[in-house]
């Protein structure tokens, strides 16, 4: 008998077993109070968390273009090694088409021949960054300078004191 009684109050809704706001008949949902604070809390953690991801992001693209920075340096002192000279462009090591995390190819110029798809860098009191070859990324914003005091550089990742560096522009 008391199996059918239980029974028959989850089938009426009497007593109200759900947990919520118990009422003589049913049971209610959730108020338009407390959906306002449930989404008001969602709101701030979304707010608070896509700027971290965001940044979280932009690291990550920095961090890659840094090794693969690395990557091509290596293979440029290997051809240097086997031909006695610094390749005057990307082309001669195979990393022509290589693209850097925002899309944009990585800029390589031979100081010695002064060739190469880059320019010559200069750090922000004009001395050159590399005496043997520049090799950098144009970052976030695809735009450069030769000088990293200008405001188009501050975001590119370049190599510089011969491979010593490699990071961010304005960190130099």
């Amino acid at each position: 008998m008391m199996r059918m009684q239980r029974l028959w109050l989850l089938w009426t809704g009497q007593p109200c077993l759900c947990g919520w706001r118990q009422s003589r008949r049913r049971c209610h949902g959730l108020t338009l109070i407390e959906l306002v604070v449930i989404v008001a809390i969602v709101m701030t953690l979304t707010i608070i968390g896509i700027p971290a991801y965001d940044k979280y992001r932009e690291n990550t693209r920095i961090a890659q273009a840094v090794v693969d920075i690395r990557t091509i340096e290596h293979d440029i002192l290997i051809h240097e090694g086997y031909a006695g000279r610094l390749p005057d462009s990307l082309n001669e090591v195979g990393k022509e088409s290589a693209r850097d995390s925002w899309g944009n190819t990585y800029r390589y110029f031979n100081v010695a021949s002064g060739q190469g798809n880059g320019v010559r860098r200069f750090d922000k009191l004009t001395v050159a960054l590399n005496t043997d070859f520049d090799l950098y990324s144009l970052g976030r914003d695809g735009k450069t300078n030769a000088s990293l005091s200008n405001a188009d550089s501050l975001d590119d990742i370049v190599r510089g004191r011969n491979g010593d560096y490699v990071g961010v522009a304005s960190k130099y």
